[in-house]
């Protein structure tokens, strides 16, 4: 107790002047440490230190170091091991990392993540790591969006019609948005898509940091998505709804029913959220291509194939397209209309922040479209505009180089 309590008075006292130190403890000393009464000190002193060893400890301790800084901290924690006597410490941390080598399969068999060496561990974390971390916080993101852009055009309509149950479009058409139309680009996306390439990811291993934040996936993006699904519905919704009035009548003098306002709104809702998915996207590749295009191609010879079938079966869309939808310039123009004024905020405000205001992968993206990635002095500028410092890792190493 005497030792902790020393440690964190003189951590206290020179953290002021940014030093960075380690603690050191074996396992009869840490023991003693993991009580109940003086684990949450020992606690305080390692979260104060940038990095902490524990030396000569039993697979319990290494369990129990684990669960205590999960549980004390709130962190994701992650654990690396190659042994039988490491299983405790991989099954109690968020991620396990099992090693394959001389000490058997044990610890592989009980990780999330098996890898041949320990030296793979970098690319592991800061090439694949910031992929899937960015990968799946912009697919969530993106089906927060396309599905409020889709659901509240259905509310609009029901409250446009005094809330009469009439859905506005065809039974299939709700049933195959997700399936279908809507689905495999953000797939492609959370497959293939690269915010910035391998070797810059180990160039600037602060991209990093952009996931142990939580910076692409804080409150503040969801909300941002979500009000652009509600931006895109009302857009869809009251410009189709408005721009069909004028058109009551055709030559037969049948009028601009439902099923052609169901089907235009329809129309612009699957252009809209393939053609948002494409100016989310940061690495193209042939495949996010054909299933982006695609996609809406297919729209299409779905509504050909599905009109064509039997009234009995396609009911309300029967030959919709054809006869009423295909045929009529209004059809084609009210559909790019309404893409550009859905997009357009949205690529006014990429583009306004990405050069004005740029995150700390987008000054990476910068430095490869400038063609300045080997240029010292610049790299140097943008890594001292990350997102905050740090003594831990690559900006510690660096640090202590620069000190001696």
């Amino acid at each position: 107790m005497e030792q902790i309590v020393s440690g964190k008075s003189q951590v206290s006292a020179l953290s002021a002047i940014s030093e960075a130190f380690a603690l050191i403890i074996d396992g009869k000393s840490l023991a003693y440490a993991l009580e109940d009464d003086m684990k949450n000190i020992f606690l305080e002193l390692a979260i104060g230190c940038a990095s902490v060893i524990c030396c000569r400890s039993s697979p319990k301790q290494k369990a129990l170091v684990t669960r205590l800084v999960k549980l004390g901290t709130g962190k994701t924690t992650l654990a690396i091991g190659d042994g039988a006597n490491d299983v405790g410490m991989l099954q109690e941390a968020d991620i396990g990392i099992g090693i394959s080598g001389v000490e058997g399969m044990q610890a592989v068999m009980s990780s999330d993540v098996a890898i041949a060496q320990f030296r793979y561990l970098e690319r592991l974390l800061l090439v694949h790591g910031h992929w899937c971390y960015r990968r799946i916080s912009s697919m969530i993101c993106y089906f927060f969006y396309k599905n409020i852009a889709f659901g509240f055009t259905i509310f609009l309509y029901e409250a446009y019609t005094s809330f009469s149950a009439q859905p506005a479009y065809n039974d299939w058409y709700l049933t195959l948005f997700n399936v279908f139309f809507s689905s495999l680009p953000v797939i492609a996306m959370g497959v293939f898509d690269q915010d910035v390439s391998a070797r810059f990811c180990l160039k600037f291993p602060l991209l990093y940091q952009e996931g142990v934040q939580n910076v692409l996936f804080s409150w503040r993006r969801i909300v941002s998505w979500m009000f652009n699904g509600f931006y895109s519905a009302i857009i869809i919704f009251f410009f189709c709804s408005r721009a069909l009035e004028q058109q009551a009548f055709n030559d037969e003098g049948k009028i601009a029913s439902k099923d052609i306002l169901g089907g235009t709104m329809y129309t612009c809702i699957v252009w809209v959220v393939n053609l948002q998915m494409a100016l989310s996207i940061s690495y193209f590749t042939l495949i996010q291509h054909i299933v982006i295009w695609g996609t809406i191609a297919f729209w299409y010879v779905f509504q050909l194939a599905y009109g064509a079938l039997p009234a009995s079966f396609s009911t309300d869309a029967y030959r919709v397209f054809v006869e009423a939808l295909a045929p009529a310039p209004s059809y084609w123009f009210i559909t790019l209309f309404v893409v550009i004024a859905t997009l357009t905020p949205y690529f006014l405000y990429s583009a306004i922040q990405m050069r004005f205001f740029p995150m700390y992968h987008e000054m990476i993206q910068w430095i490869r479209h400038e063609g300045l990635s080997d240029d010292p002095l610049y790299c140097e500028m943008v890594r001292q505009r990350s997102i905050r410092p740090t003594t831990v890792g690559f900006t510690a190493r660096r640090a202590a180089s620069r000190r001696q």
